[in-house]
């Protein structure tokens, strides 16, 4: 029988290898209950994970009738919209809206200027909220063609899909989500109308051309792109930085190279794995996976997390290694839903590193590691918030005021 585990829980979030570790034991695939997916398969070990990914003919995101796997009966329209976004697709309808993606960001400038400004409004500064959140929200806005102007609402908008923990707080969740929506239709219809710079741009002239895209299915990849490529970085970079404060001699390694910072970034993307899970997907028809009996009908979600801590692939997975080779994390997915925004990703990683610790080579946590929390958010490892100070001495170590880190943190 499982262990009962709560995957949002502050035990799981700090120390995710130990807690997965016992629940491979009861099998390489579970029964379980996630919040907001109800019952669902949970794979815990590297192959049950890229067996599901890679085989859409028998595990699909979406049943026979078309509604996506993971959609509860009494979540609104407006999720629906949402939803029907390339992460949700099969072949053939992935690789066609995939091909129309090409990003080309300059991302080391903006890191650059974030990490000048990191401490302008007084120290200890929140890493998460004051660099970690701006840079992908900025390259991704400068990548769509977004007005830089409107940063403050896209921030808003992520802070809010942070809170997602509940039913409630999904429903809370909505009116941030309308709004988004709203917003979203009228850059396209500004594009639409006037043309501009950027994807956005690049989408209207696809549909002016005549390319097979919906309007629905342009909100919701526009809607796509900005949750998926700024959240799930915001959470590698502050992991990242959060595991470097606390780990001085693997710090010391890396700014003695920074060309170093790519190998790296790969073993952050495996340690940290900001997206714990994958999204539901539906068993088409009876199949053994990995030995288990799963039947037509059945949900199941891979763990991403647990594939980056199966010790069959990685030699002491629990442990923090920066030179790791081979590397054969999954955190981007495997088969046709390969993250297409892994390159992204994996620079701005790179270039949130350098840039912050070239500009702040003294940088350290405010507070005691102990003090640090994660947000109870299903599925994603988000650190809620990172006091940090710009001079910790030589050692790394921190001893800031201790009433301003409090306020910090308690804000």
């Amino acid at each position: 029988m499982a262990p009962r585990l709560d995957f949002t829980s502050e035990t799981f979030f700090r120390d995710p290898a130990k807690a997965i570790a016992a629940l491979r034991t009861a099998g390489p695939v579970i029964a379980t209950r996630f919040p907001l997916v109800g019952d669902v398969w949970v794979t815990t070990t590297h192959d049950a994970t890229a067996q599901v990914l890679k085989d859409s003919t028998i595990f699909t995101l979406r049943k026979e009738d078309g509604d996506v796997a993971g959609l509860r009966w009494w979540m609104p329209a407006l999720v629906r919209t949402i939803a029907n976004n390339m992460l949700t697709m099969d072949e053939p309808d992935h690789t066609r809206l995939r091909s129309i993606v090409a990003m080309e960001p300059r991302i080391r400038a903006i890191a650059d200027g974030l990490a000048d400004e990191l401490f302008a409004k007084g120290s200890p500064a929140d890493l998460v909220q004051s660099y970690a959140r701006i840079l992908p929200l900025s390259v991704i806005s400068e990548l769509l063609g977004l007005p830089m102007a409107d940063r403050p609402r896209f921030i808003a908008w992520a802070n809010a899909m942070s809170s997602l923990t509940n039913v409630f707080s999904f429903f809370r969740l909505m009116f941030a989500f309308r709004k988004m929506r709203f917003y979203l239709e009228q850059q396209l219809q500004i594009a639409r109308e006037r043309g501009g710079e950027g994807l956005i741009a690049e989408l209207v002239q696809v549909e002016r051309e005549g390319g097979e895209i919906t309007p629905d299915e342009m909100v919701s990849m526009v809607f796509l792109l900005l949750a998926a490529g700024s959240e799930t970085t915001t959470h590698l970079i502050s992991g990242s930085v959060y595991e470097l404060l606390r780990n001085p001699r693997l710090r010391d390694w890396l700014e003695q190279d920074w060309s170093r910072a790519g190998l790296a970034v790969e073993e952050f993307l495996r340690f940290v794995s900001p997206v714990q899970f994958s999204k539901p997907r539906y068993v088409r028809r009876d199949v053994e996976l990995e030995g288990v009996r799963l039947r037509k009908g059945d949900r199941v979600m891979v763990m991403l997390a647990a594939a980056n801590m199966d010790p069959a692939v990685h030699e002491q997975p629990e442990r923090l290694d920066l030179e790791r080779k081979p590397n054969r994390h999954i955190s981007f997915g495997t088969g046709i839903h390969f993250c297409l925004g892994h390159q992204l990703a994996r620079i701005e990683g790179a270039c949130a590193l350098q840039a912050l610790f070239t500009r702040w080579p003294r940088l350290g946590l405010a507070v005691d590691a102990s003090q640090i929390h994660w947000r109870k958010r299903p599925g994603i490892r988000a650190i809620a918030k990172l006091p940090v100070v710009a001079d910790a001495g030589a050692s790394h170590r921190a001893n800031p005021d201790p009433a301003k880190a409090e306020s910090l943190l308690a804000s």
